[in-house]
């Protein structure tokens, strides 16, 4: 039994995944570690959570300038893939059907969403938002019943990622009333793009966290590996396990995280037009937090078995499925680490 301080203690010093914080005021620090390094903590609310890098390198300037522009980037690429507002990129595809010339990562996202459509068997789906929005319309108050059959056949009458066509010439829906929503992937995507801002910055040893998606690099403060903790779904103060990605990413996708009227969250299966029942949450080990992103969502949707047995045939992937009942559900290459205080971040 932890006391409320050590609980406070360990969630101050783990990464957690899955965590919705409330959003923080934007907060840097920069502290001398060892005798030749420097170590940056800097964290902004964006996409409905707390985005935090820590960054550790030589040269101070070098820290904070990458880190701002890891921070810019995220902002750019927010601005494309909302779906809240009406003159995103993603918003004017949506209200018209088609996009000339679109932006290159909106078309390189929907194109890798629809590999993974095809991979999991259209476990992963982005064409879902018209089922989203009969839960979550956007306009800042949510249904307060269920929506009915009629409405969700409806809904599902226009879904189905085999009918968006996306290049960097342009997108297009063939089904009149499609609508896309790049929630299952535009998190993954944003971390690493932020990733890639650091390295063109010099920076070799970071940890970018998008509430849940993270990606690392090199080793934390006393050459530690960065360790990251998955929390239990039904006590924010407990972590059921810890893993260490080393140069690549987890994420995790959990029905707790946003709820929804009646039995319903944010996690739709396109199949049946509900929220899935049978998980509480996935966390995936990957080489990307794209990757990560996308296959948590899918393992998910499928469930426990299927969802473990599509893991288990990706090279270099892993995965930790806690089941509707509170039983762990690991992939063959899942491998925990200690939760040791002492040992990680």
């Amino acid at each position: 039994m932890h006391t409320r301080s050590a609980v406070m203690d360990r969630q101050s010093r783990l990464r957690e995944l899955g965590l919705r914080p409330v959003a923080d005021p934007t907060a840097s620090r920069l502290t001398r570690v060892g005798r030749w390094s420097w170590r940056i903590d800097a964290a902004l609310p964006a996409m409905g959570t707390r985005v935090a890098i820590t960054a550790i390198a030589r040269s101070s300037a070098r820290l904070e300038e990458a880190v701002g522009r890891a921070f810019a980037e995220m902002d750019r690429l927010i601005a494309i893939f909302t779906r809240f507002e009406t003159d995103s990129a993603l918003s004017v595809l949506n209200d018209a059907g088609r996009l000339d010339r679109p932006p290159v990562e909106l078309a390189r996202a929907l194109a890798r969403a629809a590999r993974y459509h095809r991979l999991t068997r259209g476990a992963f789906d982005v064409s879902v938002a018209p089922l989203v929005e009969l839960f979550d319309p956007g306009t800042g108050r949510r249904p307060t019943r269920p929506p009915t059959a009629a409405e969700i056949a409806e809904a599902r009458a226009v879904t189905g990622t085999g009918h968006v066509q996306a290049s960097e010439r342009g997108i297009r829906f063939s089904r009149e009333g499609m609508r896309v929503t790049t929630d299952g992937i535009a998190k993954g995507f944003i971390v690493d793009a932020m990733a890639a801002v650091l390295e063109a910055g010099g920076v070799r040893r970071y940890l970018v966290d998008g509430g849940g998606d993270i990606r690392t690099r090199g080793r934390a403060e006393g050459r530690r590996p960065w360790t990251i903790a998955v929390r239990d779904p039904d006590d924010p103060s407990s972590f059921l396990d810890a893993v260490r990605p080393g140069r690549g990413a987890v994420a995790t996708s959990g029905g707790y995280e946003r709820r929804f009227a009646g039995p319903y969250h944010h996690l739709v299966d396109g199949a049946s037009g509900t929220s899935p029942r049978t998980v509480r949450s996935v966390s995936v080990r990957a080489p990307n937090a794209t990757d990560a992103d996308a296959l948590a969502t899918a393992a998910f949707i499928l469930g426990p078995t299927e969802g473990v047995a599509l893991i288990d045939d990706l090279a270099d992937c892993a995965c930790l499925v806690i089941d509707r009942d509170g039983r762990r559900h690991t992939s063959r290459g899942w491998k925990s680490a200690p939760l040791d205080l002492d040992a990680t971040e």
